[in-house]
């Protein structure tokens, strides 16, 4: 059986790709660790985000499992567009509902979607590691969780914490989606 915990970011100061994370996003940082830590999980590899949130959200437990953590820009947050939207709630909601929408300069859910899982392909056929834990942010995250899990769609998507995390197992063709934290 091949095991992938997806985790969600702590909170952080902002949305920039350099936004580091907040004092109590330090702190979630290292509960985290300490709840990855205190499961039967073992986690031989870890793949994050470069945004400096999702790096710093699994650092502690890097650093004390002694795992480094590899960057990969297929794991970045999803653009809606590069122009600033007002109605970016909306503009989200649409894009659960049609998986190929997008804005100007934005990606749509299908692009995000087709990103992500080509890092979990790419986990699923590594046979040296049966746990990898995988770092990203909320909108990607969702997408991905829809593909494995039909009824996951906007509303879920308003409900996810900073951090928050999933677990996929598969086996034998089939993925379990459980949410762990």
């Amino acid at each position: 059986m091949k095991q992938l915990i997806l985790i969600r970011h702590c909170q952080a100061e902002g949305q920039h790709m350099d936004s580091p994370l907040t004092q109590h996003g330090v702190n979630q940082a290292h509960r985290l660790a300490l709840f990855l830590e205190n499961n039967d999980w073992r986690i031989n590899r870890i793949i994050s985000s470069p945004f400096m949130r999702a790096i710093e959200t699994i650092k502690p437990y890097a650093a004390a499992q002694h795992i480094p953590i590899e960057k990969d820009v297929r794991l970045e947050e999803r653009v809606l567009s590069n122009e600033p939207i007002d109605d970016w709630l909306d503009v989200l909601e649409l894009s659960f509902q049609d998986f190929d929408f997008s804005l100007s300069g934005g990606e749509s859910s299908n692009d995000a979607l087709q990103r992500g899982l080509a890092v979990i392909d790419e986990c699923l056929q590594d046979q040296s590691n049966d746990c990898v834990a995988i770092v990203t942010h909320g909108n990607l995250l969702s997408v991905i969780l829809s593909h494995y899990s039909d009824d996951f769609g906007f509303n879920d998507w308003k409900t996810l914490m900073n951090p928050d995390v999933f677990s996929l197992e598969f086996k034998d063709e089939m993925c379990q989606v459980r949410h762990i934290w």
